[in-house]
């Protein structure tokens, strides 16, 4: 027998309080890679609730969608917005109310006047600060 078996042997052989050290680290192990399958589960599951609870607010979110372009067609029906603007007292324009490129000029807004701002000179503030009289 060789000397490297020999000391591999003695290694194997080596005890602790008659358990076998080798036995003792695959019971670590073991117990390692039983926590770790425990803990990748405990993520898992985690992601998967957060997945659904995505995946129902997009649901939710759909049905939204659907029912606010229902409102807005709805809304938009001609029908109904001829309705409102003759109860405003709106109605199509006139043809001859047109205006003509030479009135244009005419109809544009006045511009606002600039408002004046009066900034104070130095010479206006004292120089010296009075003092007061003593009581």
């Amino acid at each position: 027998m060789s000397p490297a078996v020999g000391a591999l042997n003695r290694l194997y052989a080596w005890k602790i309080r008659g358990v076998r050290w080798v036995e003792i680290i695959g019971v670590l192990l073991v117990a390692a890679m039983v926590f770790s399958v425990y803990v990748a589960k405990a993520a898992a599951a985690r992601e998967g609730a957060r997945i659904a609870d995505l995946e129902r607010q997009i649901t939710e979110n759909g049905q939204r969608v659907r029912l606010l372009r229902a409102e807005v067609a709805r809304l938009e029906q001609p029908g109904r917005l001829e309705a409102l603007s003759r109860g405003a007292g709106l109605g199509p324009v006139d043809v001859h109310r047109q205006a003509t490129v030479d009135r244009l000029p005419a109809l544009a807004p006045v511009p606002e006047p600039r408002p004046v701002v009066i900034v104070p000179t130095p010479s206006a503030v004292p120089a010296d600060p009075v003092p007061e009289a003593p009581r």
